[in-house]
């Protein structure tokens, strides 16, 4: 049906021309688009009016590859409401190369390109903005742009060329780097399993969102058989996602990735943003934090803001009340359309209200409350180091003398998985979405796997800030990844409510093993991400690991732990623990078992704020 109403557009409608397309009532009156680009390329936008519009209102825009459907509603979307009551013109576009809009093939590419003749996802959205506040009356001339995922960027690129009747921007999970963090990567280590799924989605067939045909019914005994990426393209993909190829020819940071660090391309801070992070966003948990930060650097007029919370990707666009499987009492979901995005609007698009204050609003996970802070990172917050003592011990400040070291065997013919298996595909299926929240626990007992505990706390501790983990490590191979997870344990008496039913009992939440902050590092890039360098066997090297901002209380009671491992299978592919120059074209025999060792000198540093 949506290609068919494009294709009637096209050839019975001027390509410039509003078409209203027949729908049974409903809160929106809809119209249908073909706006034209600078370089002729034509976009199929879907134009939703409120019914009961009186007068001139501002229009929200948002740009998707996953369909703009010309469907109305019929009846407001939950998720719309809060904004709905102040009154906008809703407009959803296709993205160039996708379902209904002309160009393509859809590449995927963030690239912010120079010269006159120069058309990007910058120029698509100045020159949509451009036609709709000329064509689409009455508008009262502010627009403002938002979006979740890939729509979120979408929104987020437009500040690099800001149309001047952009007025708000809210990008909501969005990203900056394709190599360092986010969707096809953590820190130059390819996200396989989710890599394969959405591209599959972005890139298998034009006008369809398509998922990829597993042949079984656990991702991880498929991904393994598979082998490398290189022989996972040969044999499944056979071309059909260009993206997936590029990250194979490019398998370290070089100009092709950086070019499309569209985030360099910001200048000064002249349009209000609200940035949305979820700290549990499966997704994309880094970008919009760097958007943020980036912003920061020349923002005189206090533009910039963002908003996180303890969330997996695109949740607070629902009713969210529980962190995967823990309930908090709170829907801070609804809290956030209702008290924050909605103001945010009415205030730059509508002139109603007050002027937001803040610089960053954070529902803090633990304590399940609203933070308000006025600068990030905090400046009470102070770093203390949690040292990784070689008993298995976990205690702040750094021990009295050398100690040694703790050592296990990383085998890739028997990775860990990185969540219980078996491992449905990333989509449809639910078990994707909290799977960074998983009970830790699927992974005690395996010797790939060092653990290190805490005592019970005899106060609350706070965490808010940039986490960050220093191993002190070795590997007997020539490449090697570590894999740092920082992890609040819920005591056995959490809770009184144990279901006995059929799984009921093994899914409590005494003593859930609740991740704070993970993350992978990958060996060849400890010099530097550009050039990809062989580890020196059984030399003990630092290994820094980022674990992004995050703003949690471990309440009085809790322990907390440390868990290191070397794999984290299919999320992240396997590295052979042999160094190659393309790690994705790994042959078999590169693939090899190895001893790693985590020694003396190793720690978690945390923003504590007492």
């Amino acid at each position: 049906m949506r290609l068919l109403a494009a294709l009637l557009i096209l050839f019975a409608a001027p390509a410039a021309s509003l078409v209203p397309a027949a729908r049974a009532q409903g809160p929106f009156v809809v119209e249908e688009a073909m706006i034209p680009m600078r370089d002729g390329v034509k976009l199929h936008t879907v134009i939703l009016r409120p019914r009961d519009q009186k007068g001139p209102l501002p229009i929200l825009f948002s740009r998707t590859p996953y369909g703009a459907s010309a469907d109305a509603p019929a009846r407001m979307p939950r998720s719309w409401a809060a904004l709905a009551r102040d009154g906008y013109i809703f407009v959803q576009q296709d993205m160039r190369g996708r379902f209904g809009s002309e160009g393509g093939p859809f590449t995927l590419s963030t690239e912010i390109k120079t010269g006159k003749k120069a058309v990007d996802e910058s120029t698509d959205a100045w020159d949509s903005i451009d036609w709709l506040v000329k064509k689409v009356k009455p508008n009262n001339g502010r627009v403002g742009m938002w979006g979740v995922s890939y729509p979120g960027l979408a929104a987020a690129i437009a500040l690099a060329r800001p149309h001047p009747a952009l007025k708000a921007v809210s990008p909501q999970a969005a990203w900056t780097d394709y190599f360092m963090n986010d969707d096809l990567h953590r820190w130059g280590a390819m996200r396989l399993t989710y890599a394969t799924d959405w591209l599959t989605i972005l890139q298998w067939q034009k006008d369809a969102n398509v998922d990829f045909a597993y042949d079984g019914i656990d991702t991880y005994d498929f991904f393994l058989k598979a082998g490398s990426p290189a022989e996972l393209e040969a044999a499944y993909i056979k071309g059909r996602l260009p993206r997936f190829t590029e990250m194979i020819e490019h398998p370290d940071y070089d100009d092709f990735w950086k070019r499309q660090r569209w985030s360099d391309k910001l200048g000064r801070t002249t349009v209000p943003t609200l940035n949305v992070a979820g700290y549990y966003d499966q997704e994309d948990p880094w970008g919009s934090w760097q958007i943020y930060y980036k912003q920061q650097q020349d923002d005189p007029g206090n533009l910039s803001q963002i908003v996180a919370g303890p969330w997996n990707h695109g949740g607070w666009r629902g009713s969210l009340s529980s962190l995967g499987r823990i309930p908090y009492g709170v829907d801070s979901g609804t809290s956030f359309r209702e008290e924050v995005e909605a103001p945010f609007f009415a205030y730059w698009l509508h002139g109603k209200g007050a002027r937001p204050d803040y610089e960053v609003k954070s529902f803090q996970s633990g304590s399940w409350t609203w933070k308000t802070y006025a600068k990030w990172p905090l400046p009470q917050a102070h770093a203390e180091r949690l040292t990784l003592r070689a008993n298995g011990s976990l205690t702040f400040g750094a021990p009295a003398g050398l100690e040694g070291c703790r050592e296990f065997v990383s085998d890739p013919a028997n990775p860990v998985p990185f969540r219980p298996r078996p491992i449905s595909p990333t989509y449809p299926r639910p078990e994707w979405q909290w799977w960074e929240a998983e009970d830790q626990r699927f992974v005690d007992g395996r010797p790939d796997v060092l653990t290190w505990v805490g005592d019970p706390l005899t106060e609350d501790l706070t965490v808010t800030g940039a986490i960050a983990a220093r191993l002190m490590a070795s590997t007997s191979g020539t490449d090697s990844d570590f894999i740092v997870k920082l992890i609040d344990v819920f005591p056995d008496g959490y809770t009184r409510d144990v279901e006995d039913a059929l799984g009921g009992y093994t899914r409590q939440l005494n003593g859930y093993q609740l991740p704070v902050a993970m993350e992978v590092r990958r060996g060849r890039y400890l010099e530097g991400f550009e050039v990809s360098r062989p580890l020196v066997p059984n030399k003990v090297v630092a290994w820094d690991v980022p674990l992004r901002d995050h703003d949690h209380v471990f309440r009085k009671g809790h322990r907390i732990m440390v868990q290191v491992q070397s794999s984290w299978f299919p999320v992240i592919d396997r590295n052979p623990q042999t160094f190659v120059p393309n790690i994705y074209k790994a042959q078999r025999g590169d693939y090899v078992k190895a001893t790693q060792r985590v020694c003396d000198g190793s720690y978690v540093e945390l923003p504590v704020v007492r």
